[in-house]
């Protein structure tokens, strides 16, 4: 079963002025930029079209756009570079629930420990000491699911709030998919935790992103990712146009398992694409 039509990127810049692009799995994988997407993203620029790289990244949009131009891609073919790592800013650092000086147990990748630090937080290194927990990022390449559960445990049974700023439920990591951010929050959700998700496919974000454009017309804006469960299921409920990318997580999907996926998160791209490239590929 094909679940949507498959689109030329000449035939999107036609039909979309405003354009969400996810970042791993449709720009770039975790060894480098995709063939051809920077020149995707230079089509759009060349035709005057807004750009924004919305990614499910618990790090800021600072942080990655560095990162981004590092791997080639020149700094003026987006607008922002907007995270939940940003959005969950936003939003926490306007609680009366979070106070400077709070105890933080940080679950991430290489250490990261950046929104603790920007809210003014104390870093603790056990899960028994935490006031938050915080799951930006996985190491489940390396670290088994289990010792994540086991880290947790503690904080779950003390009550501690967690607030998750990557859902995605599994990344690319040396060209294999494993458990991402998302799976581990769902641990801390089954041993009785309380998470807040921050990011796709949560509103959030979107709303976040779209303010950036004052007054853009829903009907202009296409989100193009490579997730049916963050990607297409977020801009499904945000009743915005969609494009399934067949890179990354959804590379080697058949199309019955995109279909069943389709079903299950109630969320149906509205077009499909190989790749995010001028000639598709």
């Amino acid at each position: 079963m094909i679940i949507a039509p498959e689109i030329s990127l000449a035939a999107l810049i036609d039909r979309y002025d405003y354009f969400l692009v996810d970042q791993f799995g449709v720009l770039r994988d975790d060894v480098g930029a995709y063939d051809g997407a920077a020149a995707a993203l230079r089509a759009l620029k060349d035709r005057g079209k807004h750009v924004i790289v919305l990614s499910n990244s618990g790090r800021s949009g600072d942080y990655n756009a560095e990162r981004f131009v590092r791997l080639g891609f020149d700094r003026e073919l987006f607008e922002r570079f907007v995270t939940s790592g940003d959005v969950a800013f936003d939003i926490l650092s306007a609680s009366s629930d979070i106070r400077p000086g709070m105890r933080a147990f940080t679950i991430s990748s290489g250490g990261d420990q950046n929104l603790a630090d920007r809210l003014g937080l104390t870093s603790v290194a056990r899960s028994d000491e935490a006031d938050l927990v915080i799951i930006s990022g996985s190491e489940a390449e390396r670290i088994e699911l289990e010792v994540y559960r086991r880290q947790l445990a503690p904080a779950a049974a003390n009550k501690a709030p967690c607030i998750c700023t990557n859902p995605d439920i599994h990344k690319l990591a040396g060209g294999k998919i494993v458990p991402g951010a998302g799976a581990i929050a769902r641990i801390y959700n089954d041993l009785g935790g309380m998470v807040h998700w921050i990011g796709k496919p949560h509103r959030e974000i979107y709303e976040f992103a779209i303010a950036r454009w004052n007054s853009a017309d829903p009907a202009r804006i296409v989100c193009i990712g490579d997730s049916i469960e963050h990607d297409i299921k977020g801009a499904t409920d945000m009743a915005l146009s969609s494009v399934l990318v067949r890179t990354g997580i959804m590379a080697d999907a058949s199309e019955e398992e995109l279909s069943e996926l389709s079903r299950h998160f109630a969320a149906l791209p509205t077009y499909i694409m190989p790749g995010f490239s001028n000639d598709g590929s």
